[in-house]
Formats: C-alpha cells, sequence, structure tokens
C-alpha cells in the first residue's frame, strides 16, 4: 500500500496530479480541496495517497490532510459509493460543512453537489452518522440533541432562515418537544430577534 508521496509536482490537470518520485512518475487523483492547495510546477509537495486496485486498474489517489483521507475512506465504506463520488464529496463540502451536514442530517447540503441526489443525500448522511466526529462547535443544546432535533433544523433552514439563527433558537427548545411544536416555539423566538 503507498501511504504517502514526497516529490515534485509536473502537472496539474484538475482533478490529476503528475508527481515525479525519485525518477518515477505518479498519477494521482485528488479533491478539489487538495488541488487548490498545491504549489506551483516544479515546486515539491507531500501528500497522503489512498491505493484501489481493481481488476482493470490501479488507482492512486491523494489528499493534503489524514482528515481527508479518513473521510474519504469512510465514504469508500458506503455500498454504492465509489472513489469518483467520494472525490467530488470532498470537492463539493470542506470536511467542516461535510460534518456539519451529517451531524443535523441536512440532505440540502449534499444534494447540491453535482452527481449526487437526494436519495444518494438520504443514504450517506445515515451512513456517515456518528462517523465524522462530534457535533461542531454550536450545534449541541436543546432540540439539537432529540430524536426531532435535526427535522426542527431542517425545517428552520427550508424556510429561509440561517443555519446560526436556526440553531441558536432550537438550542432554547425543550428537549422533549416534538417536532410541529419545536418548530413553532422556534419561530417565536426567531420573531423576538
Amino acid at each position: 500500500m503507498i501511504g504517502r508521496l514526497s516529490g515534485i509536482l509536473l502537472e496539474k490537470n484538475p482533478p490529476h496530479l503528475l508527481v515525479d518520485c525519485h525518477g518515477v512518475g505518479y498519477e494521482i487523483d485528488v479533491p478539489m480541496s487538495t488541488f487548490y492547495q498545491m504549489p506551483a510546477l516544479g515546486e515539491p509537495l507531500v501528500l497522503l495517497t489512498h491505493l484501489i486496485v481493481r481488476a482493470d486498474a490501479q488507482m492512486l489517489y491523494g489528499f493534503a490532510s489524514a482528515q481527508e483521507r479518513t473521510v474519504f475512506r469512510e465514504l469508500l465504506k458506503i455500498s454504492g459509493i465509489g472513489a469518483r463520488m467520494a472525490l467530488a464529496v470532498l470537492s463539493g463540502l470542506n470536511i467542516a460543512d461535510l460534518t456539519r451536514a451529517v451531524n443535523v442530517q441536512n440532505t440540502a447540503m449534499l444534494a447540491g453537489i453535482p452527481g449526487i441526489g437526494k436519495k444518494i443525500a438520504a443514504r450517506l448522511l445515515l451512513e456517515l452518522k456518528g462517523k465524522l466526529g462530534g457535533a461542531p462547535e454550536g450545534i449541541t443544546g436543546g432540540a439539537l440533541t432529540s430524536v426531532h432535533g435535526a427535522d426542527i433544523l431542517n425545517a428552520l433552514l427550508a424556510l429561509g432562515y440561517s443555519e446560526k439563527e436556526a440553531v441558536s433558537a432550537i438550542k432554547t427548545i425543550p428537549t422533549d418537544a416534538d417536532v410541529s411544536g419545536g418548530i413553532r416555539f422556534a419561530l417565536k423566538q426567531l420573531s423576538k430577534a
């Protein structure tokens, strides 16, 4: 398994890189989040990698951070999600936004990525739940920790409130509130602001 490459960047053609490692050129596919961090041609670089060996090909994928590679590997574990779709997810959302989308089960954020529809987005959110770490700072407390918290948050987001407004309103909702009662309570809090 090739886990890390250090070399000179020879070519950049999104999402492909060609890296010279002591005279051997490695073709590497990277998510756009990594691609934008690449140095100029002829400059040294270091990438963490993931090698996929199939009957018809050997594909090498590169990442600027260990966190990106870990999320890529978690995505590959999901049935029906291949490397191309995993790269699309990492190219469409940064890790913090993906974690936030998973924690609040926001399908709209994932469905906005090219090639990912609502069904795939819902399945990704379900499969990734609890695998990307805890809720980001500011996404805890109140009804968000209840069974209906994600539904209430999604309803407020669908009504056009920003995530910051919705989260602050939901923090005040009693944890035993049902979806409709929680939405009403949150709307009252937002109308006071």
